[in-house]
């Protein structure tokens, strides 16, 4: 790591954690951090992050999305923005760095520059994403979809828990659904995206790494499967006679475990598995339990999902359980571009810290991004574990220091392919 540190880095660092205090305080729920879609406090944190922006030396606006957007102008004014950014809203009972850190350590630097008079042959834009989780109203990427152009209206008369649509919240908010369009970012003037953000997992921290180079977003492939055997009661049905859907479900979870296991990147979890109506006393006649397969390549993905679905016939065929399944969810891997990795790599190395490439298990905002510019991660060692999407998720000043000095590094030497 680089030796003895400006004062000017370390303060950085220090306002950096102030700022997720402090946006953590626009909260719904008092004692516990849930920040969902054009709520209050979602109001709020982004009056916040307007007022910090501004004062960093950005013009400011929002667009129809609710997306918080700083602009700090570069010296050819025609010249493709840089953009990078992540989202502001959070999950019920959260962390304070998830998508946070990479909204708020951009305008930090940017209010270095400012302070330094520093100014680039490009415009940065700082992008604070209005809603990325899908906590409200059960879509995600709302924000970022909506400036890549890929909003899918249809999510529009998705309701919330108190029953309204997102069109009427929207429209109660000051937010014309129909103009959603227009927050379209043109491809051409957009040069790159990038996002910092917590790694929201262990590799880096076991590592003793502060920061990584992301190499691809995984692809996810998700199921709902239920499992129909027949009731019957545990003492009188004899072991080989049993059509017993639970422990259909069981020998499917651990075959998961085993296909998925061992190959870095791939991973698969049964994250909900229910017994509707169970008893003690009674065999189990139905099963109803989550599949998420997730890697960061899609064929390799897409053969764990191949080989787990025949799994489920070839058990549910032997035990006579019959399985209705149901695909959730499906997206694609998305890489990172090669040529923005290396500049991360390059102002990592910068710092004289040693360059890991990791892939991403968790989707984000540059996910969606990737439909209009080529896009690019930065990993930020979290602690406790790598625990996110809990109100245990920290990271340290030292780390936000480190991984404000290399966004600042990458910025200062952005170049486009030749």
């Amino acid at each position: 790591m680089a030796a003895n540190p400006s004062p000017s880095a370390a303060e950085t660092g220090t306002r950096i954690m102030a700022w997720a205090d402090a946006l953590a305080v626009h909260t719904e729920q008092p004692g516990m951090l849930t920040r969902t879609y054009l709520t209050e406090a979602h109001h709020g944190a982004a009056a916040q992050l307007t007022e910090w922006m501004q004062q960093a030396g950005m013009t400011v606006r929002r667009d129809a999305a609710g997306n918080v957007i700083g602009r700090y102008e570069g010296t050819t004014p025609d010249a493709p923005a840089l953009l990078t950014g992540s989202h502001f809203d959070t999950v019920r009972d959260a962390g304070r760095y998830d998508g946070n850190l990479g909204v708020i350590l951009p305008i930090a630097c940017v209010a270095e520059w400012n302070r330094q008079g520093k100014r680039f042959p490009f415009a940065l834009e700082v992008v604070g994403f209005a809603e990325e989780e899908g906590v409200r109203f059960k879509a995600t990427l709302l924000g970022s979809r909506a400036i890549a152009g890929t909003f899918d209206n249809n999510v529009l008369d998705n309701l919330d828990d108190s029953g309204k649509t997102m069109r009427e919240v929207m429209r109660e908010a000051g937010f014309d659904a129909a103009a959603l369009p227009a927050a379209k970012h043109d491809r051409s003037k957009v040069a790159a995206f990038v996002e910092v953000h917590i790694e929201q997992g262990p590799v880096l921290l076991n590592e003793g790494l502060p920061v990584g180079v992301v190499t691809a977003i995984s692809g996810a492939t998700r199921f709902l499967v239920e499992l129909e055997g027949l009731a019957g009661h545990a003492g009188t049905v004899p072991m080989d006679m049993r059509r017993d859907a639970a422990m259909a479900g069981a020998e499917i979870g651990l075959y998961i475990e085993k296909r998925c296991g061992g190959k870095p990147g791939l991973v698969g979890t049964v994250g909900q598995f229910n017994v509707p109506n169970g008893a003690t006393n009674v065999v189990p006649g139905r099963a109803v339990f989550s599949i998420d397969i997730r890697a960061g390549e899609d064929a390799e993905r897409e053969a764990a999902v191949n080989d787990v679905l025949a799994e489920i016939e070839r058990v549910c065929a032997r035990r006579n359980v019959r399985a209705q399944i149901r695909k959730t969810h499906e997206a694609r891997s998305v890489p990172c571009a090669p040529w923005l990795q290396e500049q991360w790599a390059a102002a990592i190395a910068r710092q004289g810290v040693p360059v890991r490439h990791l892939p991403s298990g968790a989707g984000h905002d540059a996910m969606a991004i990737a439909a209009i510019a080529d896009v690019a991660m930065l990993f930020v060692r979290c602690g406790n574990g790598g625990i996110s999407h809990h109100p245990t998720e920290t990271m340290t000043a030292e780390d936000a220091a480190l991984s404000a000095r290399v966004f600042s590094d990458f910025v200062e030497h952005f170049r486009l392919p030749q």
